[in-house]
């Protein structure tokens, strides 16, 4: 007769699990006791929070107490959670002594216009323009560039005090060229204007729809109207720089069977005539200009901070970021992803979050993503 074998009682393994877990969180209790004297250790003596070289020889260490590869796994990620935790209670009792480091940045009530000089990319009738005035006003000191380098160069030379350049397009995406040349030049984000697009097919006075045979516009201009343009496969769609280059072009041209796609502002600058207003297919579509300058300055009751950072090229390195906003309660409302020249498969994040450089969960998370990334610069707080 053989002997039956008995399944073990589900009840009796969820009991042994229970009282496994009570011991593990009495454990890490008693562990985040000994992080807080590890703390008040390193506020006293001046020494940084992350200690890599030890942090590594801990992971390897509690790997080689386990018996089988899933095991060592596992345990390694636990402990780097646990060592996270630990690190952010160790940045927070900084705080609470006061030893969160200096950010640079000094908060202002308001922005010194009447003195200024604005600078925006593209020509008159640019949408960087209509941003500038609804941001600053119709009677501000302003002058354009061609490119968005220019604008940086201008802030950076002293010829202008603040720029007004594009961001993101809610159809198109971000426009990443600006976001390198944030970290390129040595400026920062005070404000931002987000405004409506509304395209316009327009011409020379005169000129009629059905004469049109060759239309000029920026590429994502002509790709947020291709409906408008595909019902109009006769015609030639050539690419510009700015939508108010192309109006340009087409009052200079004075040619009747050219049109420009732009803004209506750029039909009254060029003095060119309407033929047809909403042709982008996108009804709710719109742009965020940001207002940049380079000054450390910020305007109080900012309400939005702007990062960059890189980080270690090593698994879970962005996992570990991240996490500091979480144990910060900080909302991020945007990351994106540029690859950093000269160094393959290596990137830099541009995060931004709900929050402002005087309030101390945002210091403290800064501190720690400071003492974690490889690099991070504070691009604003607006």
């Amino acid at each position: 007769m053989s002997d039956k074998i008995t399944a073990p009682d589900l009840g009796e393994l969820r009991t042994k699990l229970d009282e496994i877990d009570a011991q593990i969180v009495e454990l890490y209790e008693e562990r985040m006791d000994v992080c807080a004297q590890v703390a008040d250790y390193k506020i006293a003596t001046g020494k940084r929070v992350l200690d890599r070289e030890r942090e590594q020889s801990k992971l390897n260490s509690v790997r080689g107490m386990t018996h089988n590869e899933f095991n060592a796994k596992g345990v390694e990620e636990l402990f780097e959670q646990i060592m996270s935790m630990s690190r952010k209670l160790q940045y927070r009792k900084l705080a609470e002594s006061g030893a969160v480091g200096s950010l640079s940045f000094i908060e202002t009530d308001k922005l010194d216009t009447a003195r200024s000089r604005v600078v925006f990319q593209g020509a008159e009738g640019a949408y960087s323009q209509m941003a500038m005035m609804k941001y600053f006003g119709e009677d501000i000191n302003c002058f354009h560039v061609d490119t968005f380098r220019d604008a940086f160069v201008s802030l950076d030379e002293g010829s202008a005090d603040f720029a007004v350049l594009p961001i993101e397009n809610s159809t198109a995406g971000t426009v990443a060229s600006v976001y390198d040349l944030l970290m390129e030049f040595e400026s920062y984000i005070v404000g931002e204007q987000i405004i409506r697009i509304e395209h316009c097919l327009m011409g020379c006075p005169g000129s009629r729809t059905e004469d049109i045979r060759t239309v000029y516009s920026h590429p994502q201009s002509l790709m947020q109207s291709a409906r408008f343009l595909n019902s109009h496969p006769e015609w030639k769609q050539i690419s510009m720089q700015n939508n108010a280059f192309a109006a340009q072009k087409v009052r200079d041209d004075a040619d009747p069977t050219q049109a420009a796609i732009a803004g209506e502002q750029a039909a009254h600058a060029y003095g060119l005539e309407i033929l047809q207003k909403g042709v982008n297919q996108a009804e709710d579509n719109r742009t965020r200009f940001i207002v940049v300058c380079n000054k450390k300055i910020f305007l109080k009751g900012s309400k939005h901070v702007s990062i960059c950072l890189e980080v270690p090229h090593a698994s879970g390195s962005l996992y570990h970021m991240l996490s500091h906003f979480i144990y910060n309660d900080l909302n991020m409302t945007r990351i994106e992803s540029r690859p950093i020249e000269d160094r393959d498969w290596e990137y830099r994040f541009f995060i931004e979050f709900d929050g402002n450089l005087e309030e101390p969960a945002v210091k403290n998370a800064i501190r720690g993503l400071r003492e974690e990334a490889r690099a991070l610069k504070v691009l604003g707080c607006f």
